[in-house]
């Protein structure tokens, strides 16, 4: 009876140094992780693009060459803060592919009232099609319009909480340049007359990050944690 109450006492002892043990591994990764440096890989651009810059037509569009290349994986945030001239002005962002100038995606957005929005791509095979079309309230200046990219999920593009497309499929898209134009006819009054746009670029390889192998570190520590007091509650 004495050696079975040891035993039961070692056992205890010994799962309890087990368990102690694991937590301290995981906590140890915390600390670790958040002190290490950001993610090598990561890419950052900031735009902002005057009211001028807009007031041209497409075949003279107003072209920036970003420092950075930002590939498959990028988020893009879009703050239109421009005062439109011009009732039928837009202001038209075009994000190229950086293999040929015949692939890009399309951001345009109209002029008060009606803040006409659209999202459209051209490739080389296919042409120019427009995916998302809002004639009303497809857009405000107070929210941000998000385009991303990842080589899970495709083309997403969002107007704050809204979804304006959901994860298409473009075959991959390498952003190095862009291009802004919102007249539609040289002889159109000007479509802005003040104000700015901002652009801000980020990309990266998820993989490459500190934190990225976390979650699978804190699971298999977890995992050895439940096994070991499976099996002691089994022997008792």
């Amino acid at each position: 009876m004495l050696n079975k109450f040891l035993l039961k006492i070692t056992l205890y002892s010994f799962t309890s140094c087990i368990a102690i043990f694991v937590l301290l591994l995981i906590i140890s990764f915390v600390p670790a992780y958040a002190q290490s440096p950001i993610n090598p890989s990561e890419r950052l651009d900031s735009v902002t693009v005057p009211f001028s810059a807009f007031n041209v037509v497409s075949h003279d569009a107003t072209v920036f060459n970003l420092e950075h290349e930002h590939a498959t994986n990028w988020l893009i945030e879009i703050q239109n803060k421009l005062v439109y001239e011009n009732p039928n002005g837009t202001a038209v962002v075009r994000l190229y592919d950086i293999s040929s100038a015949e692939k890009f995606v399309e951001i345009g957005m109209g002029s008060q009232p009606d803040h006409k929005f659209w999202v459209a791509v051209n490739t080389p095979a296919d042409g120019y099609f427009v995916i998302k079309d809002e004639p009303t309230n497809g857009w405000s200046p107070d929210k941000v319009i998000t385009v991303q990219h990842s080589s899970n999920s495709g083309l997403s593009v969002t107007v704050g909480s809204k979804t304006a497309v959901d994860e298409l499929d473009v075959n991959d898209l390498t952003i190095k340049t862009f291009s802004v134009y919102g007249m539609g006819s040289t002889t159109d009054p000007p479509a802005t007359n003040s104000g700015n746009m901002t652009l801000n670029f980020l990309s990266g390889d998820p993989a490459k990050s500190p934190i990225f192998y976390m979650p699978m570190v804190v699971l298999a520590g977890t995992a050895v944690l439940i096994i070991v007091l499976v099996k002691t509650k089994k022997r008792n």
